[in-house]
């Protein structure tokens, strides 16, 4: 895909249904249910409307796609769970193991740096501790 179409589309805000009523709050949408999880446009929309703080950087974004990286209905839950382990014990750059997956996040900033899968094989660097959920 074009470099600038791509990037067009990741800075362009995702709206579905209609518009919430002035003065109330966004509510979340509903989780897929689904045996493979949750799918890429469901997360960023997800990410929206979160009160936890963790977001995914456009390289993240972009990885989970190409990738095709599936969070389980809980993933965005158990993500916040490790991000707030990890600020617990102090890290910055941590790897969090999920499932068969991994994130990179700057625990200070509360942001997935990049996603992974199929993890054998692979070196991850520049990380200063794991936590898996």
């Amino acid at each position: 895909m074009d470099d600038i179409l791509l990037q067009s589309r990741l800075a362009t805000p995702i709206r579905t249904g209609t518009a919430p009523a002035i003065g109330t709050k966004p509510q979340a949408p509903a989780a897929a249910g689904t045996e493979t999880g949750l799918s890429f446009r469901e997360i960023l929309e997800g990410l929206s409307s979160t009160d936890s703080g963790l977001t995914f950087s456009k390289h993240a974004a972009t990885r989970l796609e190409q990738r095709d990286i599936h969070l389980p209905p809980n993933g965005l839950a158990r993500l916040d769970e490790g991000l707030r382990i990890a600020r617990e014990k102090g890290l910055t750059n941590t790897l969090i193991l999920l499932d068969d997956s991994a994130f990179v996040v700057n625990a200070d900033a509360g942001k997935v740096i990049t996603s992974l899968s199929g993890l054998r094989g692979r070196a991850i660097t520049n990380i200063d501790g794991t936590v898996i959920v």
